[in-house]
């Protein structure tokens, strides 16, 4: 594929999204991922069917560039081709629990026996150590246990969000962690465990909340939109539909105080004289925000409030973000076919650009063991060997 990556092998024994989408990012940058999957499919390949097979559109997002070949690692056949492929591997990903790796044969001391300079990139759900180590998650436990639930919505019920947000960024994080591991490499020669936990990616993500609360003890409750650090910060009705606007930090409310039209009203008052205090007083510049945007069509308001060049944006649905002319025009997705899908579908590149070394989406996401043969011949099985693998069931 070409990249800053080439040259680097990675096998994605990874499920769902943590481990799948950091091998993405790897292959989006040149990697050679090659995805081991079961024989009948991995679960994570189905979810939200957009197919005539059955793939899901998050197989489809988080899979592209890869190759894929089916294996049963659990009998003796299965291990000589997983031995032989690791010895060929540079990383290893699987956001597996390690128990689960280590019967795979896949946890660091085994997967070194075999390839003394590999790198085994994991994530867990609650990461150790610690009482939970081996406990199985998904995204939700990570948002519902660092406080974030708690603080969505008016807190009866609480909400979690509807995008796994968790997932993902464990997976920015093993990629992070991949890559040093692999300049690292590049020193000492000497390869290691990645590790990455979905409970340690959600509580940095809500550290700041955390730290307030550890050091003043302030007892934060729910509000819904409304910030609580900072105002005008919440979600506003307009004559036809709803905006976001964020006014963080002394410069941006002065531009918001003179869009108003009241400098005198808002930049004089001992209420308003800093984030804290207006974040503390915000149903009341909340109030005045909300008659301004009441007066105005959405695209009225984003475009006067982006002219100030005030923080804001419009409450688009998924189609709505679709035919979005910015996300149109700089290209954040990219039409990929897949066999079976009536159309193409928008998969998100890569969300950072290299000037020098962009990565690309190069190859669709493959079918189901799609190279399983190739593959396997590279690694000295002749035809009559893998005719006998499938025979037995192992690919």
């Amino acid at each position: 594929m070409g990249g800053v990556l080439e040259g680097v092998r990675v096998l994605d024994f990874g499920r769902y999204i943590a481990g799948p989408y950091c091998a993405t990012l790897l292959a989006e940058f040149g990697a050679e991922v090659i995805r081991v999957e079961k024989r009948d499919g991995s679960e994570d390949r189905f979810v939200a069917p957009v197919g005539e097979g059955g793939e899901g559109a998050l197989f489809l997002q988080v899979n592209r560039n890869k190759k894929c070949i089916t294996l049963d690692p659990m009998k003796p056949e299965g291990q000589e081709v997983m031995r032989r492929l690791v010895a060929t591997a540079d990383v290893v990903v699987a956001n597996l629990p390690p128990q689960t790796l280590r019967a795979m044969k896949l946890d660091y001391e085994q997967l070194k026996a075999i390839k003394p300079d590999i790198i085994l990139t994991t994530a867990t759900a609650f990461g150790g150590p610690g009482p939970w180590s081996d406990r199985v998650g998904f995204d939700g436990v990570g948002q519902a246990m660092s406080g974030s639930v708690y603080m969505t919505g008016a807190g009866d019920p609480p909400y979690r969000a509807a995008v796994n947000w968790v997932d993902f960024g464990t997976a920015l994080h093993c990629a992070f962690g991949t890559l040093a591991a692999l300049i690292a490499r590049g020193k000492s020669g000497r390869g290691q465990i990645v590790e990455g936990a979905l409970l340690a990616t959600a509580l940095s993500f809500t550290n700041a909340t955390l730290i307030e609360q550890a050091v003043i003890n302030v007892n934060r409750v729910p509000t819904g939109n409304l910030g609580q650090t900072a105002a005008p910060v919440d979600i506003y009705r307009t004559k036809d539909g709803w905006v976001l606007c964020q006014v963080t930090g002394h410069p941006l409310f002065k531009r918001w105080a003179k869009l108003m039209g009241e400098e005198d009203k808002w930049l004089n008052d001992p209420r308003f004289a800093d984030d804290i205090s207006r974040g503390n007083h915000g149903p009341i510049i909340s109030e005045r925000m909300a008659r301004w945007c009441a007066e105005r069509t959405t695209q009225e308001a984003v475009d006067t409030l982006g002219k100030a060049m005030i923080p804001t944006g419009p409450v688009l649905s998924p189609q709505q973000a679709l035919d979005h002319p910015h996300i149109r025009a700089a290209g954040f997705l990219q039409g990929v076919d897949y066999p079976g899908l009536p159309k193409q579908a928008p998969v998100a590149r890569a969300a950072v650009r290299l000037s020098e070394t962009p990565g690309k989406i190069a190859t669709r996401p493959p079918t189901l063991g799609e190279h399983t043969d190739a593959v396997l011949a590279e690694l000295g099985y002749d035809e009559a060997a893998i005719a006998a693998l499938r025979q037995s069931r192992i690919i």
